[in-house]
């Protein structure tokens, strides 16, 4: 049957091995469905177990293996001997707020005294600046760790070496080829470095910092020196793991195991403060990604968008539930206001985008909120399926954010327009990137950007096709069939939640839920029933093909999701997109 998508999608299910898919089926007793799908994906025989069930013991590499990560653990060990304060500088994301929070439980539980500072997003801008590194300086500190920053941050690490102020780099930020004049820079991203670990955020680089210097302060006896039991790094994968989601790095290798065993430590309610967090959201089953990532991470990403900067990092790390409690009510609060204001330009940015026939969607103004226009740009790219670039203007000079389509590396072609003097700053990863420019220079940027895609984007027709895991019937919806295909998970980058196809359907009702989304009901000609939703749907095209008074036999492509209620576990068709069919 030919597909006619109405989004101008095209179609395509994946390819397989069907001799592969009996071997697995035969080797592990797999579903027939669950062994295509792994066969899909070609994992080797071989490697399905640990696939499935990844450990961090089994996924490590040693820590020492990212360059001047040994470096950097001696230097620190040599602070914590002399009890010198350590000052921890962090990024106001997630990934910033949980590399910090990492850092400083663990200072806590060796009783190593330390400072941390987060800079407020529109004052201070992104990354070490004089000014915060002063601030920790006169606190005391000796040694400065920057983390999930300071890769580019020359001048203030150059200001801390003048003070006579040691620093260490945490990151994984691109950096350009000249690097700051730090003791290290672990930064499995850096050009240099032969690690294979350039798919780790700021906090899971935090947590090999962590396995290094423990082994370390372990084989000098530190911890039966000093009478202090030595922390168990992995109680910190519920913090690793919500950055690691949060970041939107691929879900693969070492970042599966740290996802999957992270949720159980999440499960275990031990941090406080996501404790509080999570049950203020009224979620009452086990912890998911989907919770963590669009539920718990907006919270905690909301004080450094709107509000303060230091709550995400505080919540993460105090162990006084008074505190807490005002805390979590601050940043949902601050969520709030994120929210409305965000959904405001969103549909400014809408209302602009219709037009718009670049490669690239570009846009500027006045009165963006510099908090919220990186989370608006991603909303943008995904809906029109192209890189977005959101600049807000106030002066002379602006702050810009982008968001990108695999196959675009954003972050190394914002540090290229930097070595071009065409951005005064700025830096990224292969999705994300911020960056400072001059008024003048917006126009300049924007070529830049266009001719940079139109000559590294060669199948420009791939944004344009839906790839599909296999056909299913409305009665696969349901508890056994979503464990079964959920053995796949943590899902993510690098490993998609598998897509479906569910042909001949015809709507029976469908009503607009929460401002944004569709819910609707289905029935195929043997009357099975499909309950299903369109996210973020309203004002798109698939709104007016879930109109109820649509009598159109439809196809329907999409992922699955469970949804708890009263106890009860409701399998929905997650809908990505409709075909009507054709006679």
């Amino acid at each position: 049957m030919n597909y006619k998508s109405v989004t101008g999608k095209n179609w395509l299910l994946k390819q397989y091995n069907e001799n592969y898919a009996k071997k697995i089926h035969e080797a592990f007793h797999f579903s027939e469905i669950l062994s295509k799908i792994i066969s899909i994906r070609k994992i080797k025989l071989d490697q399905i177990e640990n696939f499935i069930n990844p450990t961090i013991k089994k996924n490590i590499p040693n820590p020492d293996s990212i360059k001047d990560m040994d470096i950097a653990t001696k230097a620190t060990i040599l602070h914590i001997q002399k009890k010198n304060i350590i000052g921890i500088f962090g990024d106001y994301d997630v990934d910033g707020a949980t590399s910090v929070a990492i850092l400083a439980k663990y200072f806590k539980q060796i009783h190593q005294p330390f400072e941390f500072l987060i800079p407020n997003r529109i004052k201070d801008g992104y990354g070490p600046n004089k000014k915060g590194f002063d601030f920790l300086i006169n606190k005391g500190s000796k040694l400065i760790i920057t983390v999930d920053c300071g890769i580019s941050s020359h001048k203030a690490i150059l200001h801390a070496k003048n003070k006579s102020i040691e620093t260490l780099v945490i990151d994984h930020h691109q950096g350009d080829v000249k690097l700051p004049e730090a003791t290290a820079i672990v930064n499995p991203n850096r050009i240099n470095d032969e690690s294979k670990l350039s798919y780790l955020c700021a906090a899971g680089v935090c947590f090999m910092f962590l396995v290094s210097l423990s082994n370390k302060l372990r084989s000098l006896d530190w911890f039966k020196l000093n009478n202090i039991d030595e922390p168990n790094i992995l109680n910190f994968l519920d913090l690793v793991s919500l950055g690691t989601i949060c970041d939107v790095v691929p879900i693969v290798e070492l970042n599966r195991a740290i996802v999957k065993q992270g949720l159980k430590v999440f499960g275990r309610r031990k941090n406080i403060g996501l404790k509080t967090l999570y049950d203020n959201s009224n979620i009452n089953i086990q912890p998911n990604i989907y919770h963590l990532g669009y539920i718990i991470g907006p919270k905690i990403n909301a004080g450094g968008r709107v509000g303060k900067s230091s709550l995400a990092a505080e919540i993460l790390i105090s162990e006084n539930q008074d505190r807490v409690d005002y805390l979590a009510k601050e940043l949902n609060d601050f969520n709030e206001f994120r929210k409305k204001i965000e959904l405001e330009l969103f549909r400014k940015i809408e209302n602009e985008t219709k037009d718009i026939k670049d490669p690239i969607l570009f846009f500027q103004g006045k009165d963006f909120h510099e908090g919220i226009i990186g989370i608006t740009a991603s909303k943008i790219k995904d809906k029109y399926n192209k890189p977005c670039v959101i600049i807000s203007i106030n002066g002379n000079i602006a702050k810009g954010s982008a968001r990108s389509v695999f196959g675009f590396d954003i972050g190394a072609i914002i540090i290229s327009a930097v070595q071009n003097k065409i951005l005064i700053n700025g830096g990224g990863h292969k999705m994300a990137g911020g960056f400072s420019i001059n008024i003048e220079k917006i126009e300049v940027f924007k070529e830049f950007l266009i001719k940079k895609y139109n000559s590294l984007i060669v199948d420009k027709g791939s944004y344009k096709t839906l790839y599909l895991d296999s056909i299913i019937l409305p009665t696969a919806l349901n508890v056994e069939f979503y464990n079964d295909i959920n053995v796949l998970s943590p899902f993510g980058t690098g490993n998609p939640e598998p897509k479906f196809l569910i042909e001949d359907l015809k709507l029976a009702n469908s009503k607009v839920v929460g401002d944004r989304h569709i819910k609707a009901i289905f029935y195929n000609k043997s009357n099975d029933v499909v309950k299903a939703i369109a996210f973020n749907s309203v004002g798109t095209v698939l709104e007016s093909f879930l109109d109820k008074n649509n009598k159109s036999f439809m196809n329907i492509a999409g992922t699955l999701t469970s949804n708890n209620w009263n106890g009860k576990n409701n399998i929905e068709f997650v809908i990505n997109d409709i075909s009507v069919n054709t006679i």
